[in-house]
């Protein structure tokens, strides 16, 4: 089965992105911020303690989520180990991660298909997006990205993908893009302890790398790859990058490693696999992208004996979430872009 994607089985990620700084525009400066800016609360000797409520609100969020989001799993999967950079030849991963912020606010209950029947006349990737909840969620990219969407007038999945990715030929839109992703990246795995930063020379210059600290972070990401793409019986276990109490923690993990197929990073998950074993996987990889890509979902796949109960598990998880149907939905209309990666840069 071909999902639309040129199978490039390097490994690694691209070069750098486009510009050295972040953006910063009229229409995502003029948001505010959810709640007040400082708030004061009494100290025991009567003094008042000065605390911004949005650390608390964001701490919360944080309990409730992964450690680790979508996009800084795929860009793990992509650094090398011991290096601690991304393949230079890797053009897919800078529009993949685009996706992975999407498909990310989705899942956190921040951006929704509007809700108008008439989209079922466009295909997925056409259909408008809108915020529902403009709550901050304490990952820089994901409010930058939930700041310009709230700002703007709504546009389609692949749209927002496109202009936070820089392709665009309207000069209005170029400030939608987000810069320096990657290294973003890089920089919330050093605070979040999975990676650790070194400056490498490379001849004619220096460049900062994010050689792997944790590599317990790493393996278990690989381990769920290979569970997903291996076992006839999918079990993910409890961690703290999976929590159990999570919602649609199979659609997420589904979506993950579509993502890593997409920014052509796979196979860094698969690397353990024998040749006829590693052909199953991207096999099945292409299945979970074509059946995923659609909605609703039906349940086509499993064919070779792999992941048989997936779709009775994601079909549970989203029957028990039937009033963010409008979210799963933007997930599925993330994947349908991916199927077509290859065409659109």
């Amino acid at each position: 089965m071909s999902s639309g994607l040129t199978r490039r089985r390097g490994a690694g990620g691209g070069g750098e992105d486009a510009a050295n700084a972040p953006s910063r525009t009229a229409s995502s400066t003029n948001v505010r911020d959810n709640g007040p800016e400082t708030s004061y609360e009494a100290s025991e000797n009567g003094h008042k303690i000065a605390f911004d409520p949005r650390d608390i609100s964001e701490s919360a969020e944080r309990s409730k989520q992964p450690k680790l989001t979508l996009m800084e799993e795929v860009i793990l999967l992509g650094l090398k180990d011991k290096q601690g950079y991304l393949s230079f030849w890797n053009d897919n991963i800078s529009y993949a991660l685009r996706g992975c912020i999407v498909i990310e606010l989705a899942f956190r209950g921040r951006i929704s298909m509007q809700k108008d029947p008439a989209r079922r006349r466009f295909p997925l990737a056409d259909r408008v997006i809108e915020v529902i909840d403009d709550t901050l969620t304490g990952e820089v990219l994901l409010d930058e990205a939930l700041k310009l969407m709230k700002a703007s007038e709504k546009m389609s999945v692949s749209s927002w993908i496109d202009l936070m990715s820089g392709e665009t030929w309207n000069l209005m839109k170029i400030g939608y893009q987000l810069k320096q992703v990657r290294e973003r990246l890089c920089k919330g795995l050093v605070d979040k302890g999975i990676l650790r930063t070194e400056k490498r020379n490379f001849l004619l210059f220096d460049m900062a790398t994010h050689p792997v600290v944790d590599g317990g972070a790493k393996e278990e990401i690989r381990r769920r790859v290979r569970n997903v793409l291996t076992q006839r019986t999918v079990v993910l276990p409890d961690s703290q990058f999976l929590p159990e109490n999570l919602e649609f923690r199979y659609l997420r993990t589904i979506a993950m490693v579509c993502a890593a197929y997409a920014a052509n990073v796979l196979e860094n998950a698969l690397s353990t696999l024998g040749h006829e074993a590693r052909e199953r996987a991207f096999t099945q990889t292409d299945e979970l992208l074509a059946e995923y890509s659609q909605w609703p979902f039906g349940k086509k796949i499993g064919g070779q004996g792999i992941g048989a109960n997936i779709p009775q598990l994601i079909g549970e998880e989203v029957t028990k979430g039937k009033d963010k149907e409008l979210q799963v939905e933007v997930v599925a209309a993330c994947l349908s872009v991916f199927t077509r990666l290859d065409s659109l840069l």
